[in-house]
């Protein structure tokens, strides 16, 4: 078994799945988690294609947030899109990483995504409400590479 099949386990995932629907009941904004094994080039740039590959820059508001991990490299990345970049305050993406990084540290896998999912899922819907005619433009799923 690879590390990426031991690096949640089924009820986990759930959680995690869980956790994106509950954030994404207030925002129209969607927020991936993207779990490989290794990234054979420079972290942030994979974690840029793997967002390109799910689709995430074709939001309607340019808000889509991915968590990228590397569970081998034991590293991530998070990586959110023009319009949630534009928006939030120039500490909000490493106070989200310290949190998710609090918890990794301690081997709380799931809780640390849970976490990242619950902050950027609060600033998505700060800046992005729910309204009446919002879809959900992306699974809710966690992708696997």
């Amino acid at each position: 078994m690879s590390k990426i099949e031991e690096f949640l386990t089924a009820e986990e995932e759930k959680a995690i799945v869980d956790a994106i629907r509950d954030a994404e009941k207030n925002t129209s904004g969607e927020i991936r988690v993207h779990l490989e094994k290794t990234s054979e080039i420079d972290v942030f740039d994979r974690a840029m294609d793997v967002f390109h590959n799910l689709k995430m820059d074709n939001t309607k508001l340019q808000n889509g947030v991915l968590i990228y991990v590397a569970v081998e490299d034991k590293t991530f990345v998070i990586y959110g899109d023009k319009g949630i970049n534009d928006v939030v305050s120039d500490d909000f993406w490493d106070t989200t990483r310290n949190a998710i990084q609090l918890q990794f540290k301690q081997g709380n896998f799931k809780q640390g995504l849970v976490d990242g999912i619950e902050k950027a899922g609060m600033a998505l819907a700060k800046y992005f409400p729910w309204k009446k005619d919002d879809i959900d433009e992306l699974p809710n799923t966690i992708s696997k590479g």
